[in-house]
C-alpha cells in the first residue's frame, strides 16, 4: 500500500496511485493518535485525493457512455 505523500501533487496521481494513498489516508485516521495538527493535514490530503478519484472515474464513464452511442 502507497503511504501518503503530503508532497505529491494530486493532479499527477493515476486512478490507483490515488485510491491507494486515500486507503492509507484512511487507515491513518481511523488508528487515532494523531495530532489535531496532522489529522487536518491528513483530512485534507484525504478530501482531495478522493476528489482525483472522481476524476478519474467521471472520465471512465464519460469515455463508455462515448464509445456505447458510437455507430456499430
Amino acid at each position: 500500500m502507497t503511504e501518503p505523500t503530503p508532497g505529491t501533487d494530486v493532479a499527477a496521481l493515476s486512478y490507483e496511485e490515488a485510491r491507494e494513498q486515500l486507503i492509507a489516508v484512511v487507515g491513518r485516521l481511523e488508528a487515532g493518535g494523531a495530532s489535531l495538527e496532522e489529522s487536518l493535514a491528513l483530512w485534507e490530503r484525504g478530501e482531495a485525493l478522493a476528489a482525483r478519484c472522481e476524476e478519474w472515474l467521471e472520465g471512465a464513464r464519460k469515455r463508455l457512455a462515448a464509445a456505447r452511442d458510437q455507430p456499430m
